[in-house]
């Protein structure tokens, strides 16, 4: 069963790391898939697949949705009916016809939601779920 507390504590632990393409390594380098990947590991121990190369390219299209497909495999569906809160897994789709790309974790529901996140140039850090992050969202998950 998810705890949120700790899931948010493994969660900003990660805060500093630098970014990473395809990196999952706490400290040393993560990106978006990897920062949710260590946290994986720190809730379970190991991982229950190893990712296929991809692109950091947000902006990618094409029909296969390999993020949304492998969170759907292993991470458990949130309703868009519930509410944001901690310890969510939060799936963007950061532009119009453009594949889902980019994760992040949700510590801080509520009116002031924020969530943890990696991108390029910024390594992993919190962000508040401003609106044009919040319209961004493709689909919501927990930890199993």
């Amino acid at each position: 069963m998810e705890d949120p507390e700790q899931i948010v504590t493994a969660a900003r632990a990660w805060i500093g790391t630098p970014y990473v393409h395809q990196a999952s390594r706490f400290q040393a380098g993560a990106d978006c898939l990897g920062l949710i990947r260590g946290v994986w590991r720190d809730l379970y121990g190991r991982e229950p697949e190893t990712p296929p190369p991809y692109t950091p390219d947000w902006g990618e299209t094409g029909s296969e949705e390999l993020l949304l497909q492998g969170a759907m495999r292993h991470l458990r569906p949130v309703s868009r009916m519930q509410p944001i809160v901690a310890g969510q897994v939060v799936l963007f789709r950061m532009r119009a016809g453009a594949v889902a790309k980019h994760l992040g974790i949700m510590v801080q529901g509520g009116e002031a939601p924020r969530f943890v996140h990696a991108y390029m140039h910024h390594g992993v850090v919190e962000s508040p779920l401003s609106i044009p992050w919040r319209n961004r969202i493709s689909a919501r998950f927990r930890f199993p």
